[in-house]
């Protein structure tokens, strides 16, 4: 008997089950990062939908990548945001700037990517089935080891950009600063 006929649609087991509860509190997390008007509070709930994620991966058995998504995704870049809204002293509150009025086209545009994406996704893995009880398929060792030779440059890229945001939310605090004087 294969796998795909032990594991059918109708009898998930419990992995599948919190793998869907918590792919659904993320989406709503992620949902309500993109409508609230309260700059704050879309940052937390980011934290929120980004800490989901993570435990996705987690029940995916990819810790790895599950601790680098709550070290980088967490702990840096909402982090270096909340200092952004700090130091550029964004509203704390409800602030009508931060909506454009072009929702409709908005959400237009996220139906039709989501759509697209489920299609291929989708289509591209009907078939497949991920036998979780059989030998690990990758080691930190091999993940590091590609991350290191790869993807060393991105990574450095990425923290130059973030420093330079950082630095650039400085000196537009300061320039308040001395025009208040």
């Amino acid at each position: 008997m294969s796998l795909a006929a032990a594991h059918g649609f109708l009898s998930p087991t419990g992995v599948e089950i919190a793998f869907l509860l918590v792919g659904i509190v993320t989406l709503g997390a992620a949902v309500i990062t993109v409508t609230t008007k309260q700059l704050v509070h879309a940052a937390l709930w980011l934290v929120v939908a980004l800490g989901g994620l993570a435990v996705e991966y987690l029940l995916l058995t990819a810790e790895f990548v599950a601790w680098v998504q709550v070290l980088i995704y967490v702990g840096s870049v909402v982090v270096l945001l909340l200092f952004g809204l700090m130091l550029t002293k964004a509203p704390i509150g409800r602030s009508p700037d931060a909506d454009s009025g072009n929702r409709p086209a908005a959400l237009a545009v996220a139906v039709a990517a989501a759509a697209a994406l489920i299609w291929v996704v989708v289509d591209a893995f009907r078939a497949t089935w991920i036998d979780l009880d059989g030998p690990a398929q990758g080691s930190t060792k091999v993940s590091g080891a590609i991350l290191f030779r790869h993807w060393v440059l991105p990574f450095e890229a990425l923290s130059v950009l973030l420093l330079a945001a950082l630095v650039g939310a400085i000196v537009l605090s300061r320039r308040d600063r001395e025009g208040d004087n």
